[in-house]
């Protein structure tokens, strides 16, 4: 299997192949490049046309890395997990008197691996996105939650996600995550309506709550996230 197969390679030659992979797949006319393209544009019309191809290049390259080092993510040890990701916190982690806490963050490229280090060290919940391939996403379930972490259907009721902070443990979200219809409401974000979901809803009565907003990014030389 690849995956397996990138998981014994070093990190530094897997995260060169997937930038020199995205820089060639951004070169090659395809209807993702030009999704990518029309989404800058509209989001940052003041940008030039240079500076949305720029954008776009790395973006091209950041997510095909990232697709490459799931193969580190999901066979690597935990110690492996460790190596690659530096956590970066203002508050306390460790602390056992927290409240229920919400992780919250985007879907940047390296949102994955953040919860799977954080499951070496702490219970922990996430929700995920169901794959078209059942095959390949029972995979995906079982290695991202091997460490621990509790892995939660995106369509799942905000009652379930309001059960497991009562009963103590964290749980990661994406704030721009599509829950459906009925868990989610439209809010505006930049020049458009984004999906939200209506989970606060239910915490709105719920003074004992944390909120810590999250964010995984590449650094800008080829060692790994934080």
């Amino acid at each position: 299997m690849l995956l397996r197969t990138l998981a014994v390679l070093p990190y530094k030659l897997v995260a060169r192949l997937g930038v020199a992979l995205g820089t060639a797949l951004y070169a090659l006319p395809s209807r993702r490049k030009h999704i990518v393209l029309v989404n800058l544009r509209l989001c940052f019309p003041e940008k030039s046309s240079h500076e949305l191809r720029r954008l776009a290049r790395e973006n091209f390259r950041h997510v095909v890395r990232s697709y490459l080092e799931r193969g580190i993510q999901w066979f690597g040890s935990a110690q492996v997990i460790r190596d690659i990701v530096q956590i970066e916190s203002k508050i306390d982690l460790n602390d056992a008197t927290a409240p229920p806490t919400i992780f919250m963050g985007f879907h940047f490229v390296g949102i994955e691996v953040g919860c799977m280090l954080y499951s070496t060290h702490h219970p922990v919940a996430s929700l995920y996105t169901r794959m078209s391939s059942s095959t390949l996403c029972d995979l995906a379930r079982q290695q991202r939650g091997r460490f621990g972490a509790e892995m939660i259907e995106r369509a799942t009721s905000a009652r379930k996600i309001v059960g497991l902070l009562r009963s103590g443990k964290p749980v990661m979200l994406a704030a721009d995550m599509d829950q459906g219809i009925d868990n989610s409401v439209f809010v505006p974000f930049l020049v458009f309506p984004l999906a939200r979901s209506q989970l606060s809803r239910d915490l709105r009565n719920w003074d004992m709550l944390g909120l810590c907003l999250s964010s995984l990014r590449y650094y800008p030389s080829i060692k790994g996230t934080n």
